[in-house]
């Protein structure tokens, strides 16, 4: 990434001349899998094989030039082949987030390294990271990492992986393919259709999968190689930039710098920044314009989240991460449009930032829970995803959870919608202490779908609570019989014993007898006991005595006759429509039984 394209010449000719920029490579995967250590790799292979000084650390990025990828990647990149300058890796600190980072409605990224630990295999975060992919529709392929750890693998240091792979024994290379054709079944099972890269002809229609070792840097020469083929294939006419337009970028990240006030790290994907510029940002409620105070750009080599002594530049230019200086950025967001105004009608940079930011809106519902996010485009994805689940949002915003969060859960009148949904994000505490007096339900996760599965057991968990209390209100059906010879007691009240042939028998409940399909109330339930102790209900096949207030034994009711409980017509609704699924099958079959003798009477009983 030379700046040696910034001419700061600014006549029409000088402003159409267009240049290649470098493509923005994405390594996204899930935690453990090796990402940060393969871009170690990468960039420490670029340190080595290059000058010091050609590989240049930017802010949440690192370029690695055409020459250092050629001298990595030996005899499978000749530099004359290309006309790319290299390659741009996005590192920032939010690993999966910037997989959803825009750029004028596509994703950053231009293509993507997705990391898969050939012992581990898919796992949720995997499973997101492609999932995000498909949606933003960015070209990829597949680190397989970890290939040393196969058990008795030998090692060759940085070599390409077809001579390490020959070097293997048959037992070795074996095992490795097992695991290889596990996330090629895998990626099939997600609707790609996948190979080893060396045997895709059609890199458009088909994922390469990239066998590597972020340890010993095998297989890192064919990855570099895969991904300069892809770029410089498929991407060559979108990486065609106008080198001194004015820039337009993606905030990363909104951080506070000791000396410098609130500063966006930016990428940079199209045209150059001066110190000199007016910006418009993307912020919380409304496009802030600002002025560039200082360009900063880590010292060489210099990890930026280790290090924080920055030099400043007189410009810069595409595809390039740097960390923007400027007054009154506290409201700018992660994902957020930066344009530069330069010789532009300001009114019209800022309806471009607000067409993009709208873009970008969230569909809000008059109810729903409320969702944070940590930049613009996982909020997106969060929306996309919550739609797909039929969870209806009420309010969507980045940054953390906060006190008015909670308040704004809290008037929901639903209670499964007293909730807060928040990716990748913290809570404060004021909000915790708040959530918890007025009965909000706090959700976090960094992965999406594990977030909106928590948020579906609870609702569950409210539903069966819920129903638990209708169950408790409602009366129960059942179907039971008086035993011949099991008279106790004739009347006031009269005292049998019953088998109970299916339901439940609840204490207090009115019992009727069927003459054909007339019910007829004959008395109320008043004490049940089961082997002389006194119990609250009974369940199908037990044998109970029951006192029935009401009845006289030989006239209202006789030894033999089949009772039942008496279920009101919107109790019998609210079984039949609402609870069938939540009560025992014999309780179910008694509901039918009793509902089949009322509407032989009339058809629309109880419906």
């Amino acid at each position: 990434m030379s700046d040696t394209d910034t001419d700061t010449d600014t006549d029409a000719g000088a402003r159409n001349s267009t240049s290649l920029r470098t493509p923005i490579v994405a390594v996204l995967g899930h935690v453990d899998h090796g990402k940060t250590s393969l871009l170690d790799k990468i960039r420490g292979s670029a340190v080595i094989e290059g000058e010091a000084g050609a590989i240049t650390q930017h802010i949440g990025a690192t370029a690695v030039p055409l020459d250092v990828i050629s001298s990595i990647a030996g005899d499978l990149v000749d530099p004359d082949d290309f006309d790319l300058p290299g390659l741009l890796f996005i590192d920032t600190p939010g690993h999966h987030s910037f997989t959803t980072l825009r750029s004028r409605g596509g994703a950053l990224a231009d293509i993507a390294i997705l990391v898969v630990d050939v012992n581990d295999g898919f796992q949720p975060q995997t499973l997101e990271a492609l999932d995000i992919l498909k949606r933003s529709e960015t070209p990829f392929i597949v680190a397989a990492n970890k290939i040393d750890t196969v058990p008795g693998w030998n090692a060759t240091e940085d070599s390409p992986i077809n001579a390490t792979y020959e070097a293997q024994t048959d037992r070795v290379s074996s095992r490795l393919d097992e695991s290889l054709y596990e996330i090629i079944g895998n990626l099939s099972d997600e609707g790609f259709s996948a190979d080893l890269y060396w045997r895709v002809q059609n890199f458009q229609r088909n994922v390469g999968v990239v066998p590597v070792s972020a340890m010993t840097g095998e297989g890192v020469p064919d990855l570099l190689t895969v991904m300069m083929g892809l770029s410089q294939r498929y991407m060559k006419e979108e990486m065609e930039i106008d080198v001194t337009g004015p820039g337009v970028g993606t905030v990363l990240e909104v951080k506070e710098e000791k000396g410098f006030g609130t500063t966006i790290d930016t990428v940079l994907y199209d045209g150059t920044i001066r110190a000199d510029d007016q910006l418009v940002v993307g912020g919380m409620n409304e496009p802030i314009v600002t002025d560039v105070r200082a360009l900063l750009q880590p010292r060489p080599l210099a990890e930026i989240r280790t290090e924080s002594r920055f030099e400043k530049v007189d410009e810069i230019s595409a595809a390039s991460g740097i960390k923007i200086a400027a007054p009154e950025l506290e409201d700018a967001m992660a994902g957020a449009p930066v344009r530069v105004v330069r010789n532009r009608d300001l009114d019209e940079v800022i309806q471009e930032v607000e067409a993009e930011l709208a873009d970008i809106a969230v569909d809000t519902a008059e109810e729903g829970v409320v969702v944070k996010a940590d930049t613009l485009g996982s909020l997106e994805a969060m929306a996309d995803a919550l739609d797909e689940a039929e969870v209806p949002i009420v309010r969507a915003e980045v940054g953390d959870v906060a006190p008015r969060d909670v308040s704004v859960a809290s008037t929901a009148d639903d209670p499964k919608q007293q909730a807060i949904l928040g990716f990748n994000v913290e809570t404060l505490s004021d909000a915790d202490q708040r959530a918890e007096t007025e009965d909000v339900t706090i959700f976090t996760d960094e992965v999406i779908y594990q977030l909106i599965d928590e948020y579906e057991e609870h609702v569950d968990e409210l539903e069966r609570a819920q129903q638990d209390t209708i169950l408790d209100n409602i009366v129960r059906p059942a179907r039971f019989r008086i035993l011949p010879d099991h008279t106790f007691r004739q009347n006031d009240p009269a005292v049998v014993g019953v088998e109970v042939n299916s339901g439940t028998v609840q204490n207090n409940t009115n019992i009727v007898k069927f003459d054909g399909s007339e019910p007829e109330r004959v008395g109320q339930v008043k004490g049940i006991q089961e082997q002389g102790e006194d119990v609250d209900e009974a369940r199908a096949g037990n044998r109970v005595s029951v006192a029935i207030d009401g009845p006289t034994v030989g006239r209202q009711i006789e030894e033999d006759d089949e009772l039942w409980a008496e279920i009101p017509e919107k109790h019998a609704k609210i079984l039949e429509q609402e609870l069938a699924s939540e009560i025992p099958g014999d309780e179910l079959e008694a509901l039918n039984m009793y509902l089949d003798k009322q509407r032989s009477r009339d058809p629309f009983w109880g419906k």
